[in-house]
């Protein structure tokens, strides 16, 4: 692979209490998946991390969510389809109102937490989503490989850019390991680097039972919030640079 977009959840401030370091991963990322103040974030906050992705030249996307705080967005909620495709549209839109005030556009959605896994396989959920996205406009949606959204929103004429994760444990399924289980997330560096390597050069990913799992990937993401992150994302940074692949958004 000649190049690889290097993506990161980040935005999720909320009242002056990070989650992440928003500055640092800024400096490595080539593409952000801002928060929109459903699951976490707010104004202020997100406002300075569109700006700091500006300085960047990083591509922002909007993190949209469940209206869930309280649980950071990773608890389903069984939506009315048409009230979800409103919440997708309004955080789309709020997003791109601070993101024009900074001088730039929303370029892309991914979904976050639950609803992200949840269109994997819901059907409703996913109709939905694409509805909304539809309604702001054409743009890309990044998804998990295999899940019934890609095929919804490939249908309804969205470009879809396929995601892989460089800390997140896999299902021999290709879906992602539930958080409240073990293995669900990655801690070791190494190990981190590895994954993007794997991804990078094979198109491949290891699941948690030592299957080898084809993805076609075109964006890799870091969780801006898992101890560490900086650092692995350091490491990931410059194997790459090493092995002579660009960090480029798809955007």
């Amino acid at each position: 692979m000649a190049f690889i977009d290097l993506n990161a959840d980040l935005g999720e401030t909320t009242a002056g209490n990070p989650v992440a370091d928003d500055a640092a991963m800024l400096e490595m990322v080539s593409s952000a998946n801002v928060a929109t103040g459903f699951h976490a974030g707010d104004p202020f906050s997100i406002t300075q991390t569109v700006k700091a992705a500006v300085d960047n030249g990083v591509a922002v996307g909007a993190h949209i969510g469940y209206r869930d705080p309280a649980a950071f967005g990773r608890r389903f909620i069984d939506y009315d389809p048409a009230e979800l495709a409103a919440e997708t549209l309004y955080q789309i839109g709020a997003l791109d109102a601070l993101a024009r005030a900074a001088g730039t556009r929303v370029k892309y959605v991914k979904p976050h937490g639950a609803l992200y896994n949840a269109i994997v396989h819901h059907k409703q959920q996913a109709q939905a989503v694409v509805e909304g996205i539809k309604a702001f406009g054409d743009l890309p949606v990044m998804l998990l490989p295999g899940g019934v959204a890609v095929d919804i929103a490939e249908s309804a004429g969205l470009t879809v850019i396929r995601e892989a994760f460089s800390d997140r444990g896999y299902n021999p399924d290709g879906t992602l390991v539930s958080r409240r289980l073990e293995g669900a997330v990655l801690h070791d560096p190494q190990a981190v680097v590895e994954r993007v390597l794997q991804i990078a050069d094979n198109g491949s990913i290891t699941a948690i039972d030592g299957t080898v799992l084809s993805v076609d990937a075109q964006s890799v993401c870091t969780h801006g919030d898992s101890p560490g992150a900086v650092e692995m994302l350091r490491g990931v940074v410059a194997k790459l640079a090493e092995e002579g692949v660009e960090i480029r958004s798809f955007a």
